[in-house]
């Protein structure tokens, strides 16, 4: 069985994201899992030292691929090149739909990269890259799961504050419509992994809503909840309009899956490429703007067979074709990494 060290940012087993949907993952697989906390480990030692003791750990582990989880600029470029010489290399993109100088500066540092974008691999091709493997986001399934719980919520979203997350929840209170928000930079605050999977499990609807910049009129000349806020939504805009790797489109993202895999009735924001995961009006369902939102959200309050079975077939679906050792077996038939 092959040998995989796995270099991500954060691997804490009761809340790390690379935790959860890589390393249990590929355990469940039957890899061997080497785990490499960069983070934690450049905190210790610094930067520099961090990247020498990868190489070293390369060195003596040898294994069969290094899958790295980047984040930033934590990692030497000559150095993953060196430990390109000892391993198959490979580096796991979440953002490279936006994030563009980012992934083609890396791409030409490892023998394969992702894309996560349903339009990555023209556009990596363009840039004369042909070391590009297509896969979308998933989640554990393991993790992410169906519980016998009531529904007690009407509407809920649950992810980090954004001025457009809030212009967009703004028109359904307007409107009546209870909707419970939490995480980071909310009143509420973040919750942790367990009540997530709960909420998601007791929300007739979850919501689930674009961070990226909008140009919309209404909500660029909205006022928020205070003058510190749609500031900083005015300096998002202008940042959008002077940087080429800035959010100002969207993608299909890991929390598509975490609904629909927990069961959850999901009203998404229309994304390109959604369509390929889920049957659009069968499996999930969407909205085109804040009207829409609002009507859509009123109908399936009131319909609840149609949104249960729109529910049931989209948690299906997650089961059959998007969990991650789907994506990881599909990978690994691509490099060429699979145990005969």
């Amino acid at each position: 069985m092959k040998k995989i060290i796995l270099v991500a940012g954060d691997l804490d087993p009761t809340k790390s994201y690379e935790y959860q949907n890589f390393q249990k993952p590929l355990e469940n697989m039957g890899y061997t899992v080497i785990p490499f906390d960069f983070l934690k480990t450049l905190q210790a030692i610094g930067r520099e030292q961090m990247n020498k003791k990868l190489l070293l750990v390369v060195k003596e582990s040898q294994p069969d691929i290094v899958i790295f989880v980047p984040h930033t600029d934590q990692f030497i470029p000559e150095i993953v090149d060196e430990i390109g010489k000892y391993s198959l290399t490979f580096c796991y993109f979440f953002d490279d739909i936006w994030r563009i100088d980012y992934s083609r500066f890396w791409a030409k540092h490892f023998k394969f990269v992702t894309t996560s974008d349903v339009n990555g691999l023209r556009k990596f091709r363009d840039s004369g890259f042909t070391n590009v493997i297509y896969s979308p986001f998933a989640c554990n399934t393991d993790v992410y799961s169906m519980r016998d719980l009531p529904k007690i919520y009407d509407v809920t979203f649950v992810g980090q504050y954004h001025p457009y997350r809030e212009w967009l929840i703004n028109h359904l209170k307007k409107q009546g419509i209870d909707v419970q928000v939490w995480g980071k930079g909310w009143p509420s605050g973040m919750i942790n992994l367990e009540d997530m999977i709960d909420i998601f499990n007791q929300s007739r609807i979850n919501l689930n809503l674009s961070n990226c910049v909008s140009w919309d009129v209404r909500y660029l000349f909205t006022p928020l909840r205070s003058l510190k806020t749609s500031m900083r939504k005015w300096l998002q805009v202008f940042r959008a309009l002077k940087r080429n790797d800035m959010k100002t489109v969207e993608q299909v993202k890991g929390r598509h899956f975490e609904i629909n895999a927990c069961g959850g009735f999901q009203l998404s924001y229309l994304v390109e490429g959604l369509e390929k995961m889920y049957s659009i009006g069968e499996e999930i369902s969407i909205f085109v703007s804040p009207e829409d939102l609002i009507e859509k959200t009123k109908y399936y309050l009131k319909h609840e067979n149609e949104r249960e079975s729109i529910a049931k077939r989209g948690y299906a679906r997650s089961m059959i074709d998007h969990t991650m050792e789907d994506r990881f077996k599909h990978i690994f038939e691509q490099i060429g990494l699979v145990d005969s």
